[in-house]
């Protein structure tokens, strides 16, 4: 079994620098795998020797509890270059599929950025829709300090928006699943059908909506 270290580390950026970069962006997405609500990018831009007491605390954002999450989006967002947000709706991942719309998101976020970077770190998507140096890195939220901080960025701004949306949606409880698959969601699913930020191309919200229609 391949085993993935909980610390990410500074090898690819130092690496990059090594050759002359310095504006280097580590790029990832959060909501990939959500039944409902946006998919989001971030990109950002750390600065060179980057030393603050808080360092050690970066991981995946899957691994982090929500307050060391917030507390870590806070102070990334002080202590960076630039960073960018994207955000692609449910009703293009219906039309585009979830990968295209991931991509396009990670776009919007890089674009976001001023000034521009010089190279891309990935987490594992490629984008040859966009024309810089770039690397995708399988597990890269794990392994390269650069996409788990991008990996925070995107996982903060996405759960703000669905709490957000949480509000105008009531009764799915999106404040506290966010959307993701949960037994929560999937029975508020089969007992309401699904609302206009379900992404209505996922199995379990066609399934739902067939449901319901079948039980009236």
């Amino acid at each position: 079994m391949l085993r993935i270290s909980q610390t990410p580390s500074f090898v690819e950026e130092e690496t990059l620098e090594a050759q002359g970069y310095r504006l280097i962006a580590g790029v990832d997405e959060a909501g990939r795998g959500s039944l409902a609500g946006p998919v989001v990018a971030a990109a950002l831009i750390l600065p060179d020797n980057l030393n603050t007491p808080w360092l050690d605390l970066v991981k995946d954002s899957k691994l982090l509890p929500t307050l060391r999450r917030e507390f870590l989006f806070y102070h990334l967002n002080e202590v960076a270059i630039s960073v960018g947000t994207g955000v692609v709706a449910p009703e293009i991942i219906d039309t585009q599929g979830i990968v295209k719309a991931t991509r396009m998101a990670m776009k919007l976020a890089i674009e976001a950025l001023s000034p521009p970077p010089q190279f891309l770190l990935i987490d594992y998507l490629p984008l040859p829709e966009v024309s810089l140096p770039q690397k995708g890195i399988i597990y890269g939220d794990s392994l390269c300090f650069s996409i788990a901080c991008a990996s925070i960025i995107a996982k903060v701004t996405r759960d703000q928006l669905m709490v957000e949306l949480d509000e105008r949606y009531p009764g799915y409880g999106l404040a506290q699943h966010k959307g993701y698959g949960t037994e929560q969601h999937l029975s508020c699913l089969q007992r309401l059908g699904s609302c206009p930020i379900h992404r209505q191309s996922f199995r379990p919200v066609r399934l739902s909506n067939q449901n319901v229609v079948n039980e009236n």
